[in-house]
């Protein structure tokens, strides 16, 4: 089992800057793909970014160039800086895992979920 925690969410104007923290625990957690997901009232879940064990990283298009993940192998967390957010970033993000050595785009692929993380960006 993988239990993951999410924090950092909060209200920000456009243009601001907020950073996600997901806490890991349980199994060994430097062989995971981990990834950011978020859903807005009414849409489906969408991925944000991911990283793989060996540290690449993929991108939404609708983030890239703004957001970057990233991990801490040793401290079992992984962090989504987020620059220049927008309204449309509003939504409540969440934290997913998988034991598998590639990123994957579709919500079912990832097994563990945190309880998700609301982010507001106000105009």
């Amino acid at each position: 089992q993988v239990q993951l925690v999410e924090s950092g969410g909060g209200l920000v104007q456009a243009g601001g800057s907020l950073r996600l923290s997901c806490a890991a625990s349980g199994r060994p957690f430097s062989t995971y793909v981990m990834a950011w997901f978020r859903q807005a009232p009414g849409k489906e879940r969408e991925f944000v970014a991911g990283i793989s064990w060996s540290g690449s990283t993929y991108y939404g298009d609708s983030v890239k160039g703004r957001f970057t993940i990233s991990r801490d192998k040793a401290k079992n967390t992984v962090f989504l800086q987020m620059n220049s957010l927008k309204p449309e970033d509003t939504a409540v993000y969440y934290c997913a895992a998988r034991s598998a050595t590639v990123v994957a785009a579709d919500p079912g692929a990832y097994v563990y979920w945190g309880q998700g993380t609301q982010v507001t960006v106000s105009p």
